[in-house]
């Protein structure tokens, strides 16, 4: 019996680290606001083009298990993607999540009008390779939008 009792401990020891391991494969949104607030303060402190490398780089400093920092001019265009490179400079104003949600337009529009916020939308997670449920945070600073989604 006493055998018994330690194999179901030890199972449960085991399935209890597995579900922690899980869980912080993905990032919080405390993390996505965090990250936001790191790029701003990265381009305060080095510039943008030190920054947008960083970003584009993506085993760089703003990328943390599924976050991952974008960067878009006013009108849409890309000028940094940290998971996708085939991304970076392209004028993603017209592109639509799989609902066929204009989420670029829609998030343009907020920044233009509230500045900061957060918006859902469903996308590729770049760990998983599955379109799941995104919540982007973004922050306009000066002239840009800086983003940090999370996964659901």
């Amino acid at each position: 019996m006493l055998k018994f009792v330690r194999i179901v401990v030890a199972g449960l020891v085991f399935l209890l680290g597995a579900s922690s391991h899980a869980q912080s494969a993905h990032g919080t949104a405390t993390e996505a606001v965090a990250m936001v607030q790191k790029v701003i303060a990265s381009i305060k402190a080095n510039g943008r083009d030190k920054t947008f490398a960083d970003v584009n780089n993506l085993q760089g400093p703003f990328r943390d298990r599924d976050l991952y920092v974008t960067i878009n001019d006013m009108n849409g265009k890309n000028l940094a993607h940290g998971a996708n490179a085939k991304m970076q400079g392209k004028d993603l104003m017209d592109l639509k999540d799989a609902d066929g949600k204009l989420f670029v337009r829609e998030r343009m529009e907020l920044a233009k009008t509230k500045g900061k916020g957060w918006q859902d939308y469903k996308f590729v997670n770049p760990v998983s390779k599955q379109i799941e449920q995104k919540s982007m945070y973004f922050e306009k600073y000066e002239d840009i939008v800086i983003n940090c989604g999370i996964y659901k």
